[in-house]
C-alpha cells in the first residue's frame, strides 16, 4: 500500500514538475521567478532538475536534427551561390571585354565617318565647280572663236561674235570669280 501510496505521489510530482517546464517553456522570463519557487519549495528539487536536464537535451537533439537537415541545403546554397558569383564575374569581364571592344571600334568609325564628310564636302565643291565651269564654257568657246576669226582677219564676223558675247554670253558669267583672275 505504502507503495502504491508512493508510485502515486511520484506521478503527481512527474506532472508537476512536467506542468512546471511546460509554463517555463511557454512563459515570458519575468514570470518564472513563482514558478521556480514552487519548484525550491517542494521536496523534489533534485528530480526537477534531471527531468529539466532530459528536456534540455532532448531539445539539444532537436536542435542538431534541424540543423543536420539543413545543413547540407546551407551547403549546397553557398555552393551554388558561389558558383553564381563566378558566373557573374565571368559575365562582368565579357561586358568589360565587349564595351572595350565597341568602344575601339566606335573611334574607328567616328573617324571614318569623319573622313567620309570631309569627302562628301570635297565632292561638294568639286560638282559646284564643275558646274560653274560648265556655265563659262560657251564663254570661253566664243572667245576662242572669236581669237580666231581675228588670226584670220575676219575682222566683221569678229565683231558679231565680240558683240554676241557680250550682250549673251558674259552677263551670265560676270558674278563668277573664275573670270576675275
Amino acid at each position: 500500500m505504502e507503495r502504491a501510496k508512493m508510485a502515486e505521489e511520484s506521478l503527481e510530482t512527474a506532472a508537476e514538475h512536467e506542468r512546471i517546464l511546460r509554463e517555463i517553456e511557454s512563459t515570458d522570463t519575468a514570470c518564472i521567478g513563482p514558478t521556480l519557487r514552487s519548484v525550491y519549495d517542494g521536496e523534489e528539487h533534485g528530480r526537477f532538475m534531471e527531468k529539466l536536464e532530459t528536456r534540455i537535451r532532448n531539445h539539444d537533439r532537436e536542435i542538431e536534427k534541424m540543423c543536420n537537415f539543413h545543413y547540407q541545403g546551407f551547403v549546397d546554397s553557398i555552393t551554388e551561390l558561389l558558383k553564381v558569383r563566378g558566373e557573374a564575374q565571368k559575365l562582368k569581364n565579357q561586358v568589360t571585354d565587349t564595351n572595350r571592344k565597341l568602344q575601339h571600334e566606335g573611334k574607328e568609325l567616328v573617324i571614318a565617318m569623319e573622313e567620309l564628310k570631309q569627302c562628301r564636302l570635297q565632292q561638294r565643291n568639286i560638282s559646284a565647280t564643275v558646274d560653274k565651269l560648265m556655265l563659262c564654257l560657251p564663254v570661253l568657246e566664243m572667245y576662242s572663236k572669236l581669237r580666231d576669226q581675228m588670226k584670220t582677219k575676219r575682222h566683221y564676223p569678229a565683231l558679231k561674235t565680240l558683240e554676241h558675247l557680250e550682250h549673251t554670253y558674259l552677263p551670265q558669267v560676270r558674278n563668277k570669280r573664275c573670270f576675275y583672275v
